[in-house]
């Protein structure tokens, strides 16, 4: 994703809503100047790459993000160690350059994944509000519980998508904009298409 894609879906994501077009660019315009065109063919592209979602309303289109931001992150880590010739090292490497906090939020994951206990988020300082837990931590619980549960047909070491439940039924399993590596890179085999919209 490039510089500006990122701007845009960092909007998207923040205010995890249905949004215009014009909403996107009146934000960005507050750091750079940035043209409507230029947002509305970022978006478009977003949207053809899988990202976002969109639908009419009016004369405008309402864009939606497809996952979470975590989900993006975790496909570029997944993406970022698949391609290391010695995975080991690269996981050593990354450790040591993580602050003790994101020490922390990796150990209470591997904990997460194991089936033990984690500490609950109001706990633990990770919070909105008091004692109300981020939409990142609700995501987090939220598959705990499924693996937990066995509602989830998570593998062994697989990273899993966090998706916005009112979307999932546009998702085919595996071949979500955050699964599919060709997606990840702007191509889309199944229908022709790619980063350019040919």
């Amino acid at each position: 994703m490039g510089e500006l894609e990122d701007a845009v879906m960092t909007r998207v994501w923040q205010w995890n809503r249905p949004v215009t077009v014009r909403e996107v660019l009146e934000d960005l315009q507050q750091d750079r100047s940035i043209a409507y065109t230029t947002v509305m063919t970022v978006m478009d592209n977003l949207h053809q790459k899988g990202w976002v979602r969109r639908e009419v309303e009016g004369r405008a289109y309402r864009y939606t993000a497809v996952s979470t931001r975590a989900a993006y992150s975790a496909a570029l880590m997944n993406e970022a160690w698949s391609k290391s010739d010695n995975p080991a090292a690269a996981l050593v490497a990354f450790f040591g350059m993580m602050s003790p906090e994101q020490r922390e939020a990796l150990q209470a994951a591997v904990r997460m994944v194991g089936g033990e206990p984690v500490p609950n988020a109001a706990e633990e300082g990770d919070s909105t509000e008091e004692g109300v837990a981020s939409p990142e931590a609700e995501a987090e619980a939220e598959a705990e519980g499924a693996v937990r549960r066995g509602d989830s047909d998570l593998v062994e070491g697989e990273v899993p998508a966090v998706v916005d439940p009112d979307l999932a039924e546009d998702a085919v399993p595996g071949e979500g904009p955050l699964l599919d590596q060709d997606a990840v890179h702007g191509d889309h085999p199944a229908d022709g298409r790619t980063s350019s919209g040919r």
